[in-house]
């Protein structure tokens, strides 16, 4: 996924029911690089999050409608106009009005999993697209 001011992001998808629960759930951090794109979702939460996350909420091309650093401990309601939910590094530069582009050869491509959270089990190999 790419966007303006040089934003280039690899990203996984929750395609999954259990993906989409898990979400980032157990990960210790979230590489600058790398995000968790949640399609037909408008609200998210962190609870038992060990870090916060940066919350955009996409309409469905892909425009930024709002932006919001979630602490761990937090939810965040539905939005009217949001058809997905893109959640990253908080040291992204993204902001309201901002259009990401999906980019990449047929856009589909094995990404490595989250580095697993100490008490949480045996890390699950990620099978969800880049895009």
């Amino acid at each position: 996924m790419t966007g303006p001011r040089g934003i280039r992001l690899r990203c996984r998808v929750a395609e999954t029911r259990r993906d989409r629960a898990r979400g980032l759930l157990g990960a210790t951090a979230l590489p600058a690089d790398l995000a968790l794109l949640l399609p037909n979702a408008t609200s998210v939460h962190t609870f038992g999050m060990r870090f916060p996350i940066l919350v955009a909420r996409l309409d469905p091309r892909f425009r930024v409608i709002d932006v919001r650093i979630l602490r761990p401990g937090h939810l965040l309601l539905p939005r009217r106009r949001a058809r997905h939910v893109l959640e990253a590094s908080p040291d992204l530069d993204l902001r309201a009005g901002d259009v990401l582009r999906v980019e990449g050869p047929g856009g589909l491509a094995i990404l490595p999993p989250l580095p697993p959270g100490r008490g949480r089990g045996r890390a699950r190999r990620a099978r969800a697209p880049i895009v």
